[in-house]
């Protein structure tokens, strides 16, 4: 189908075999959101929600793109592909004027360029079945997709560097300052297990799904246009925190190695604010290594009474809750055979996520389109989703 539409874009190829398709999963983080930037731990899995990349590689410099949908695309040399001017995609990189989803594509050019590492022009059309705006990583996908395109099929990146390199163009080339999870869950992510990820050293390790829960991802429909200025001022606030505990804790780089008991003693001296930040990080991140343990213990029990901790605390403590993720948790929890639920990622919109009983799924969804539309006036929608393997690269014939 990729490959036919490919043809439809760019006329057909003489070589039929000449086509190959990169895939990049999207990403969902089953707890440890905002911990990239206070160094702590996350637990994100790949999910089997993907971008695909079908291209033809070209003999010049250039690269086209297209989406199979909507027929928009953008092109570009790869050569003179530069942040902080318009390129040949007609947008401006770095945050400057609008941008459009080809410039992810520019951005991941531009990174491997700058790291000196070859690169090879294509034709290529792209298609996706992760929701836009989500918060599920689908720009992290457009740029892993991107960059195994670009190295060719004769350089191998470990997923650690691919993903430092798709990270540099979000960072650098777009202008978004995030961290690197979204691009190491989706290069590295396992089948069947999450990543329990140091986002300090970025050292990881594997940790196995409970037998019979599957993950189920619920989409709140949620505009969330405060997300990008909340996610500016909690880090402000948790560098503050730092910054203020750092005078009477010498040391302190970073509120992943701030203990309980000192926060106790000197919360006092911070903001309320501030201070309550600085307790749900602080706490989240012994979540998140609880989470872990108890997903190897298959104690489901503790899983419900974690996540339900972890979404009261991002609510109340965090403020990156609203009520429509609310809702969504809420009427989750009711519904027999949901063992855990918690709003994921960023906030303020976007989705939850939930493990549920395999046989539990087609209540879930027939609780959310029956309680949570109504209560909402939203449109929530329900995506079961496996848990898979990272990005990857195949070629048709």
């Amino acid at each position: 189908m990729l490959a036919a539409a490919l043809d439809a874009a760019f006329g057909p190829a003489a070589d039929s075999d000449a086509v190959e398709i990169a895939r990049a999963p999207g990403r969902v983080n089953l707890i440890g959101d905002h911990m990239d930037y206070n160094e702590g731990f996350a637990l994100p899995t790949a999910i089997e929600l993907d971008t695909w990349l079908a291209f033809r590689r070209r003999e010049d410099d250039v690269v086209r793109v297209v989406s199979r949908h909507s027929r928009e695309g953008g092109s570009f040399r790869i050569d003179s592909v530069a942040p902080g001017a318009a390129g040949s995609t007609g947008q401006n990189p770095a945050g400057r004027g609008s941008v459009r989803w080809s410039d992810y594509v520019a951005g991941t050019a531009w990174s491997l360029r700058e790291a000196e590492i070859p690169t090879y022009a294509f034709d290529g059309v792209i298609d996706t079945t992760l929701p836009i705006g989500a918060g599920l990583a689908s720009s992290a996908a457009l740029e892993l997709a991107s960059a195994l395109a670009l190295v060719g099929p004769t350089r191998v990146l470990a997923p650690p560097s691919l993903a430092a390199l798709a990270q540099r163009a979000e960072r650098d080339y777009m202008g978004i300052d995030a961290g690197i999870v979204d691009q190491l869950a989706s290069a590295a992510g396992r089948a069947d297990r999450a990543m329990l990820l140091d986002c300090r050293s970025l050292d990881f390790n594997y940790v196995t799904m409970p037998f019979g829960v599957r993950v189920v991802v619920c989409d709140t429909g949620e505009k969330h246009e405060r997300r990008s200025s909340a996610y500016a001022t909690r880090r402000a606030e948790c560098a503050r925190a730092v910054a203020l505990l750092a005078e009477q804790i010498p040391g302190l780089c970073s509120l992943r190695d701030l203990d309980p008991a000192s926060l106790h003693r000197y919360r006092p001296i911070l903001p309320e604010n501030v201070a309550a930040r600085a307790e749900h990080v602080v706490a989240e991140n012994g979540r998140v290594l609880a989470t872990a343990a108890a997903m190897e213990g298959g104690d489901l029990d503790e899983l419900g009474r974690i996540f339900a901790e972890s979404h009261a605390s991002m609510r109340d403590l965090y403020g990156v809750s609203s009520p429509a993720l609310d809702a969504m948790v809420e009427v989750a929890r009711a519904t027999p055979g949901v063992v855990a639920a918690r709003m994921t990622g960023l906030g303020f919109g976007g989705c939850t996520v939930n493990l549920v009983l395999a046989d539990a799924i087609p209540a879930l969804q027939a609780a959310i389109g029956r309680e949570y539309d109504d209560r909402t006036g939203l449109r929530g929608r329900v995506y079961p989703v496996d848990v898979v393997a990272g990005a990857g690269l195949l070629r048709l014939g």
